[in-house]
């Protein structure tokens, strides 16, 4: 009788499992993060529907409204690396953390749409810190063979605070106009329990290496991969730090640029594609742009677009390992793009059953999920060396959230001088242009160490 290959390999032992448990743990606990990230991106779909006929607001007022929590995410992925570097990941997260909880109270209480900006930019700066260093911080404790589910907890989570934030403004929307206050306050809860598990979790071990602090740094490594393990990745990132001068000259150098740019690059594709045009502003499009639709309805179609989120970033979390990140990536920008020219043509036809445009979508949103959700803050998490980690994914995490605050600023004004097919077609368009950049520019890093990553580059 042949045996399958499956039921060759080795199993794990007990300790290996209680490690890997560990590792779950510190990767579960700091990707609340990412709840917080998504809910706090999300909740603005119902809220901006309620805000904008409370205080009367304008196109301009309304991009303003929704664009301060971008502008926020934008300044805090730029100074990120400066905290994350001199005070380590998990003390910044800490600081993140407190942001949240005051964000969403601030922004609950606001009695004028300027003081709703400014509080949503306090929770974008909470966002951007954990934007940069979550990812950073579940790669620098994640064994190679588990890297790339691990660091997708932290989108998965991201997708489950997208879905939460539909529900909450799903349920919460029958308590009248006023109802948004309490789809903001929400947040507050998840951003104490944030608070809470930060406190109980260790430093990054290769950040605690890199700052001289060996002992610490080993001794959280052997529970995480065992003693011999451990010893093997101190050396490797002793020596990978010796050489590296961990300053912004550094992140800048010839020897830099080509991965800098991989990460810049996947970083904007992923965003001015398009996909925060449905999260942030689905309910508009529903209520305004097809005839009949409640705000109920409007809102339930959110939380159909969240499961489709969901469920296509666990199917990415299987696969990502399996088939690599390369693979992924391509295989969801062409399917983003196709499903956008199937949208634009439907948008076109006269007559078209709003439930096949609202397909289409659903569509989009799935591959999207699928691999250029994930793929690009996996792949910013892996490819920078570790002195300078922080502060490259600095630059590539604010170059992400400059393509979302753009697309954000400007959706509404595209739509109303090019229709919801014009300003879609351009979408899909940068779709099958990242699809060409992916295929000719990004490497492959799946079963790699992080180290060995850095060798791979250093050969291109």
């Amino acid at each position: 009788m042949q045996i399958s290959a499956a039921n060759t390999d080795p199993q794990p032992t007990v300790t290996e499992a209680r490690s890997l448990g560990y590792v779950v743990l510190l990767a579960t606990t700091t990707a609340i993060s990412g709840f917080l990230f998504g809910f706090d991106t999300a909740v603005v779909n119902g809220v901006l529907l309620l805000l904008r006929r409370q205080f009367t607001l304008s196109n301009l007022e309304t991009e303003i409204a929704a664009s301060s929590l971008l502008l926020g995410c934008l300044l805090g992925a730029a100074g990120a690396s400066m905290l994350g570097d001199r005070y380590g990941r998990k003390l910044s997260l800490i600081f993140s953390a407190a942001l949240f909880a005051l964000s969403s109270v601030g922004a609950a209480l606001a009695n004028n749409v300027t003081v709703f900006s400014l509080a949503r930019l306090l929770g974008g700066l909470a966002i951007g810190l954990a934007s940069v260093l979550t990812p950073v911080y579940i790669a620098e404790i994640s064994p190679s063979k588990n890297r790339g589910t691990l660091v997708s907890l932290n989108q998965l989570a991201i997708v489950v605070g997208i879905l939460a934030a539909y529900i909450v403004n799903w349920q919460l929307a029958k308590f009248g106009e006023s109802s948004w206050r309490w789809m903001l306050a929400s947040a507050a809860v998840p951003s104490l329990a944030f608070l809470i598990g930060l406190l109980l979790i260790p430093e990054s071990p290769r950040w605690l290496i890199g700052k001289g602090r060996v002992a610490e740094g080993e001794k959280i490594l052997t529970r995480i991969l065992g003693p011999a393990s451990a010893r093997e990745q101190v050396l490797a990132v002793q020596q990978a730090v010796a050489g590296e001068e961990g300053s912004w000259r550094e992140v800048f150098a010839p020897a830099m640029r080509g991965r800098l740019v991989v990460g810049v690059m996947l970083a904007i594709f992923c965003q001015i594609t398009g996909i925060n045009t449905v999260l942030y502003y689905g309910s508009i499009i529903v209520s305004e742009h097809f005839p009949g639709q409640s705000t109920s309805a409007a809102l339930a179609a959110n939380v159909i677009i969240g499961l489709a989120n969901l469920v296509f970033t666990i199917v990415a979390m299987i696969y990502l390992d399996r088939w690599g990140r390369r693979a992924i990536l391509m295989i969801a920008s062409g399917g983003m793009g196709l499903a956008l020219t199937v949208l634009v043509v439907a948008l076109n036809i006269h007559g078209t059953p709003v439930t096949f445009i609202l397909g289409s979508i659903l569509v989009y949103v799935a591959f999207f999920a699928l691999g250029m959700g994930p793929g690009p803050w996996l792949i910013i998490s892996e490819i920078f060396p570790t002195k300078v980690r922080g502060r490259a994914a600095s630059v590539a995490t604010s170059a992400l959230w400059t393509g979302t605050l753009v697309v954000t600023f400007t959706f509404l004004s595209l739509v109303n001088h090019l229709g919801l097919a014009g300003t879609f077609a351009i979408y899909g368009a940068l779709s099958f242009l990242c699809l060409i950049y992916i295929w000719k520019s990004v490497p492959e890093t799946k079963g790699k160490t992080l180290e060995q990553i850095q060798e791979t580059w250093e050969h291109r």
